[in-house]
């Protein structure tokens, strides 16, 4: 089930991931963030209240609590690399130091991956980031795109090493994910709010009956990235974290592959190459031994 619940949970960062994109196309990145963050709270507030999730409460969700302070701050570092460099670069660059601390945590907690799970995390790495068509020719990246990236990856691996551990049974993890929400958006708020008082608009050129048309899609990302995080709370608690891990850090080639079939993107000849990879490194992983 590791393996299901963690490939779960990079379709659901992929398809996130590939809605957040467009819909920054005509909206802040920020208020992407903060309105898909506050649906998703709403959602899961009202199953927490039907599953009485509330009663899981304990010294565990401060957990939840720094996930939810390190996610939207790694998200609007990761958001800015993009902006500042070429997107071939920082995503699969973020992708792959994002998988770090996970499988650093899960090393350190004592699990010995078998040869045939080694040969797949490093084969699913490589593909992961030859995905994301990375540059290997032109001008070098500026070191602030570099540290923005770094910071970033670090983030999103904190966040699921984080989310792992503040909870053990399904209703507490509704809770879980339920207080990270509330800190995305306390924390996104903030971000945004400044970002107004510098002079930058958070609703669209159409005010708000442009940002009404948007809610379905921004409840459709905040709703699959919390879905992500619960199915990979799930699969590291479930088996091997190192497994989990990986196969979730698969999310850019969800991403490809839904540019490609929605807006007709031509994959390069090294993208197709990396997916290939990534999906035999999937199977060695989710073999075991």
């Amino acid at each position: 089930m590791t393996a299901v619940f963690a490939l779960a949970t990079s379709l659901l960062w992929g398809l996130a991931d590939f809605g957040g994109g467009l819909l920054t196309r005509r909206l802040q990145a920020l208020t992407v963030v903060v309105v898909s963050q506050a649906l998703a709270a709403v959602a899961l507030g009202a199953i927490v209240l039907a599953t009485g999730g509330w009663r899981e409460a304990g010294p565990q969700l401060w957990f939840a609590v720094g996930a939810g302070v390190v996610g939207p701050a790694a998200m609007l570092c990761f958001y800015r690399a993009l902006a500042l460099g070429p997107m071939g670069v920082v995503s699969p660059l973020a992708s792959f130091g994002s998988v770090l601390v996970p499988l650093g945590v899960g090393i350190v907690a004592g699990e010995r991956p078998g040869l045939f799970q080694v040969t797949g995390m490093l084969v699913a790495v490589v593909g992961v980031v030859l995905a994301g068509g990375p540059r290997i020719s032109g001008a070098s990246v500026a070191r602030r795109t570099i540290a923005l990236t770094v910071i970033s990856a670090f983030g999103f691996g904190a966040v699921m090493a984080l989310i792992s551990e503040a909870s053990t049974t399904v209703t507490g993890l509704f809770l879980a994910l339920f207080v990270q929400r509330l800190c995305n958006v306390a924390v996104g708020g903030v971000a945004l709010y400044a970002s107004v008082r510098r002079g930058t608009p958070a609703l669209p050129d159409g005010g708000l009956p442009a940002l009404r048309d948007a809610l379905p899609a921004l409840g459709f990302v905040g709703i699959a990235d919390v879905a992500a995080n619960g199915t990979y709370a799930l699969a590291a608690q479930s088996g091997p974290v190192t497994m989990a891990a990986v196969l979730a850090s698969l999310y850019p080639v969800v991403t490809t592959l839904a540019a490609l079939g929605i807006l007709k993107e031509r994959l390069r000849a090294i993208q197709t190459a990396g997916a290939s990879l990534a999906l035999v490194g999937s199977a060695l992983l989710a073999s075991g031994g």
